[in-house]
């Protein structure tokens, strides 16, 4: 499987934002990407409440601007999108879900799933940061077909809490996405860890595509969007500002793996 994980500096501007994601997904395509992943808040980075403005529905009945923008760049290109967070209307007006949506080539809605942990802290450097006051929860896990290969979905917050991965291994997931915002302080020590070890004691691999630099309201995001595999190794990195990283994931090589340290089989709960 050909993929990609692009790297945004999203702002408040959604046309502007959704350009730079069309610009990018096209440009991976180009380079052989299959399945391309996009960060959390790829279409809009900035006031959490003002979120709620510009939520989308995503059954497809009534296709907003930002599933509109994924699923023409999807369809126009031949590939698979994976939209890493966006505000998806809830039956609470004031607080729209984050939601991760997948599009298949065809444009249309494969799978979408809701950000089940929110991100609620006060970080050392006077971050404060209180998601759930503008967003409402998700509770189910999400599994999905990509390219015959079996994909599990999370966003950011989400990769602190091993158990949820160890679900979506247990519905057969080899491959699991994480697109991300994290922010500086929480990136420069813990990104690649996280990352890295999900990947290893699901023997998976990880897509974590994020945003990158600084954004409205003083926040500054960590980037480093990468590939892991199911050794741990990271096989693909972005560097500083936008762009995306290209992978080749070897699904022989995850069998090897799986087989000669066989850690799944030997779970006992």
């Amino acid at each position: 499987m050909h993929v990609a994980v692009v790297q945004l500096n999203s702002q408040e501007d959604v046309a502007s934002n959704l350009s730079r994601v069309a610009l990018w997904i096209g440009d991976a395509a180009r380079a052989g990407a299959r399945f391309v992943v996009l960060p959390e808040n790829f279409a809009f980075m900035g006031e959490e409440a003002r979120k709620r403005e510009i939520a989308e529905r995503l059954d497809g009945a009534f296709p907003g601007p930002i599933l509109g923008a994924l699923a023409e760049s999807a369809a126009r290109h031949g590939v698979w999108v994976l939209g890493g967070g966006m505000p998806e209307r809830s039956d609470d007006p004031a607080r729209p879900y984050n939601t991760s949506v997948l599009v298949d080539p065809a444009g249309a809605v494969a799978a979408t799933y809701r950000k089940v942990h929110l991100f609620d802290v006060s970080l050392a450097d006077g971050t404060a940061l209180r998601e759930s006051a503008a967003t409402s929860p998700g509770s189910e896990p999400v599994t999905a077909e990509v390219l015959g290969v079996r994909v599990g979905l999370s966003i950011c917050y989400d990769v602190r809490f091993p158990e949820l991965y160890r679900r979506l291994v247990g519905q057969g997931a080899r491959v699991v996405t994480v697109p991300s915002a994290f922010t500086m302080t929480t990136g420069k020590d813990h990104w690649h860890v996280l990352l890295r070890a999900r990947a290893i004691e699901n023997q998976v691999y990880v897509l974590a595509p994020a945003q990158h630099g600084k954004h409205a309201r003083g926040r500054q995001t960590y980037g480093k969007s990468l590939v892991v595999d199911p050794w741990g190794e990271v096989v693909a990195q972005c560097s500083e500002g936008e762009g995306f990283a290209a992978a080749v994931l070897d699904f022989e090589y995850q069998d090897r793996v799986r087989t000669s340290l066989p850690s799944l089989l030997h779970r006992k709960w």
